[in-house]
């Protein structure tokens, strides 16, 4: 399974970036892709993810409000769209591919891209 994350950066506080998750030859009808995020010297926490029959999860409610999962099947890419954000939401995301079901815990699952680094700067 390969994963390869983009469309990270630096933006400003209340600005938008929209993540990209590419997993060519993967197979969405089976496999939940997730998204994580680790910030230095804290552990990785889940994001977002979007089961294999396509039901979305998001499991922190103020990331709720602001950012929003999409896969897409056409290009086998599943997308996090964030907005409004804030020096909180700087790390490293990662994206994640598991059989089936959405995890919470990062351990469960087997296969991760290589991260993009979101900057947030007041």
């Amino acid at each position: 399974v390969q994963l390869v994350e983009s469309g990270g950066g630096l933006v400003q506080v209340g600005e938008s970036l929209r993540l990209s998750c590419a997993a060519p030859g993967l197979s969405f009808g089976a496999y939940a892709i997730g998204w994580f995020r680790q910030a230095p010297g804290k552990e990785r926490e889940g994001v977002s993810c979007v089961t294999s029959s396509g039901k979305t999860t998001y499991w922190s409610d103020s990331m709720k409000d602001r950012f929003t999962a999409v896969r897409d099947s056409a290009t086998n890419t599943v997308f996090l769209q964030m907005t409004r954000l804030e020096p909180r939401d700087t790390a490293t995301y990662f994206c994640a591919a598991v059989p089936r079901w959405c995890y919470a815990d990062a351990g469960a699952w087997d296969n991760w891209g290589q991260g993009t680094q979101v900057t947030v700067s007041s």
